[in-house]
C-alpha cells in the first residue's frame, strides 16, 4: 500500500501529544506499563523521561519529533506491517519513521519481550 503525500502531510502535522495517550492506553490495556512505553520511545528517539514530556508539554508535531531526535541506528530493523502499511516499503522518511514508533508500540501491546523490540 503506497502512502499518499496528503497522508504523509497528515502524519506530520499531527501532534505527538494528541497521539501519545492512545499510546499509554494501548499498552497499559494490555498490562505493560508507562515506563516500558518511555523505554521504548527512549530507544528510537533518545528522548529521556524529562525531555519527552517537555515535547509533550510544548505540543510539538511528528515532524518536530522525528527533526530533533536521535534516532537509534537499530531503527531500520523495524519491520513489518502496522496500520495497513509494510514499514520498509515506505517512501517517506518521516511516515516511515512514525510507523517505526506505531509498530514499537504495538510489539510492546502485544506482550513481545522488551530484548525483542530493542533489536
Amino acid at each position: 500500500m503506497k502512502t499518499t503525500s496528503e497522508h504523509n502531510e497528515r502524519i506530520a502535522k499531527m501532534t505527538f501529544a494528541s497521539v501519545y495517550p492512545h499510546y499509554v492506553i494501548k499498552v497499559k490495556n494490555k498490562g505493560r506499563t508507562i515506563e516500558e512505553l518511555h523505554q521504548v520511545i527512549e530507544w528510537l528517539t533518545g528522548f529521556d523521561n524529562k525531555k519527552l514530556q517537555e515535547l509533550i508539554d510544548e505540543n510539538i508535531t511528528f515532524e518536530i519529533l522525528f527533526e530533533r531526535a536521535n534516532l537509534n541506528p537499530n531503527a531500520s530493523l523495524i519491520t513489518g506491517v502496522i496500520c495497513g502499511y509494510r514499514i520498509e516499503e515506505i517512501e517517506n522518511p518521516l511516515t516511515r519513521q512514525v510507523r517505526y514508533l506505531d509498530k514499537l508500540v504495538d510489539e510492546l501491546a502485544k506482550g513481545r519481550k522488551m530484548e525483542k523490540i530493542l533489536r
